[in-house]
């Protein structure tokens, strides 16, 4: 189990980053990129080959950044004055050749059968008890920090309305998230039962848990509908429960992280990995968010609200865009590294147009123009794929072939879900929200 957390932080915290320069592209630039992939697969490909012809991981991690910088640099050089379609067309195409030539080119990708046996971070340290001891403390810092950012989110959520509106608005969203839960629990234990049991043939089974499902995502947008006309606190008291939730879960993950890093030579690679991956999240989220709230990050969103108007206060629109582009692709080669790692392989099929998929899954769930809404969004997402994973192969008269096929049907039916009841994301705000734009 502990191995398995430490996975699942891992990738969490590797999504995150990814996420957050897609976010930074759309959510603040305002700027198309559905071939995000691209810098992913060039990070990881640079870091990898640098690193086996022994130039030092952490040149390397920079390196295959600036490499997928630099691949922005010219995609935006060649796009960036036209219309955002253009943009979107060209980064498809891009990542598609960026894939194909790591098939195709085997004396420097070795094709389809991949690369193993790269240097890995920290895997041959033996850290002694002191060393452990500050491992724990620096992951023990960097979430406690965390913690005090989501207190203080809740405390000038309290302060925007009357005790008694939040409070109520608050005990309406528990009871809505803990009924669903319980229904929840409830068919599948029943299409457990019935499975099990073959009473119903399968294709019967599926139908039921499909009417089951649709029928309960309706009736509790609904509800939610309704909720939110008769509580004007209900979207800040579903977040506070939200967040209450996540850091109940959240505790027991850390429980584990800290066993994995004072037990870190039961697998030294996933141990320093998964601290190398949080810390780089938190340093990123926190440049990200100055930079977001500086004077560049006001022009950038002047810009994808509209750029005639930034263009008519003299600011240089083209210049401004491409650094946003290429401060984004920097960090999609830097969350190719830690994929690297993480896999300990590189194939070019680990680079799918499936990829940029979920990261737009990632930031549109959990609001564009948010860096903490796509964190919120990466670990939403890694806890459906994980939960789903597991729990589904009992409940589903499904294929493991078909069954990942139906997982994503059902996110394509929970992005659709939340665009009509709530098109910001979890944490967006309407009045920046780009969809449409």
């Amino acid at each position: 189990m502990e191995g398995f957390i430490v996975s699942l932080i891992i990738f969490t915290a590797i999504f995150a980053v990814f996420g957050l320069g897609l976010n930074l592209q759309w959510g603040f630039a305002g700027l198309i990129n559905f071939g995000h992939v691209a810098f992913m697969t060039l990070g990881a490909y640079t870091t990898v080959l640098l690193s086996m012809a022994g130039v030092p991981l952490i040149v390397a991690v920079l390196l295959g950044g600036l490499a997928a910088a630099l691949l922005g640099l010219l995609i935006g050089l060649s796009t960036l004055r036209l219309r955002q379609d253009y943009l979107a067309i060209v980064t498809i195409g891009v990542s598609e050749v960026i894939r194909l030539i790591a098939v195709n080119e085997d004396w420097l990708t070795r094709g389809t059968f991949g690369i193993q046996r790269f240097p890995l971070p920290l895997a041959n340290l033996s850290p002694n008890l002191l060393t452990r001891l500050v491992f724990m403390a620096i992951l023990t810092t960097v979430v406690g920090l965390a913690y005090w950012q989501g207190f203080r989110w809740l405390r000038r959520t309290g302060k925007q309305f009357l005790a008694a509106d939040l409070w109520q608005s608050v005990v309406w969203a528990l009871g809505y998230v803990l009924s669903l839960g319980a229904l929840l629990v409830a068919i599948g234990a029943i299409a457990r039962s019935l499975k099990q049991s073959a009473a119903v043939p399968p294709w019967v089974l599926g139908m039921l848990l499909l009417t089951s499902f649709v029928g309960l995502v309706w009736g509790y947008v609904a509800l939610g509908h309704r909720a939110d006309h008769r509580l004007p606190a209900w979207n800040h008291g579903l977040g506070i429960v939200a967040v209450l939730l996540g850091s109940l879960v959240g505790v027991g993950i850390f429980g584990y992280a800290l066993s994995a890093l004072y037990h870190y030579d039961r697998n030294p690679s996933k141990s320093g990995l998964m601290l190398i991956s949080v810390v780089l999240v938190a340093v990123i989220y926190w440049g990200l968010e100055r930079l977001v709230r500086s004077p560049w990050g006001r022009v950038i969103k002047a810009i994808r609200e509209d750029e005639e108007v930034a263009r008519a206060l003299g600011k240089n629109v083209f210049a401004y865009k491409l650094q946003a582009f290429m401060l984004g692709g920097f960090l999609a080669g830097l969350a190719g590294a830690l994929y690297s790692w993480q896999l300990t392989t590189v194939y070019p099929d680990n680079f799918r147009p499936l990829v940029t998929f979920n990261a737009w899954t990632m930031v549109v769930l959990g609001g564009a123009g948010n860096n903490l809404g796509t964190i919120l969004g990466a670990t939403v997402f890694w806890a459906y794929d994980t939960m789903t994973r597991f729990v589904l192969r009992d409940i589903i008269p499904l294929d493991d072939a078909r069954l990942g096929a139906f997982r994503v049907m059902v996110i394509g039916l929970i992005l659709m879900v939340l665009m009509i009841w709530r098109p910001q994301g979890l944490l967006g705000k309407k009045e920046e929200l780009t969809l449409g734009r």
